[in-house]
């Protein structure tokens, strides 16, 4: 059974999702901003598809790699996250 999603908030998974694309990006977390489009700091296809198997990995949810396109910044991504797991929840019980 899936790891329970339960307990992420948006500000989260926000934290989260900056500190990984900071590595990625070699940069410090408190240098990406969440409103600034993922692309403007040189994220690559390479970086979105890693990420993408982050968030399989630590949350046991499957993310398109083309997601940091169809939500290019890190709030987008983060209120995504935030509706896909509610979706799942919803449907668990």
């Amino acid at each position: 059974m899936p790891a329970s999603t339960t307990g992420h908030t948006r500000e989260s998974l926000t934290l989260w999702l900056a500190d990984r694309i900071a590595l990625y990006l070699k940069r410090q977390p408190a240098e990406i901003d969440p409103v600034v489009p993922l692309a403007e700091y040189g994220l690559d296809s390479v970086a979105a598809f890693s990420l993408c198997g982050d968030i399989e990995e630590d949350f046991d949810f499957v993310l398109e790699p083309t997601a940091a396109w169809d939500y290019p910044t890190v709030q987008a991504l983060a209120d995504h996250l935030m509706e896909q797991f509610a979706a799942v929840e919803g449907g668990a019980h």
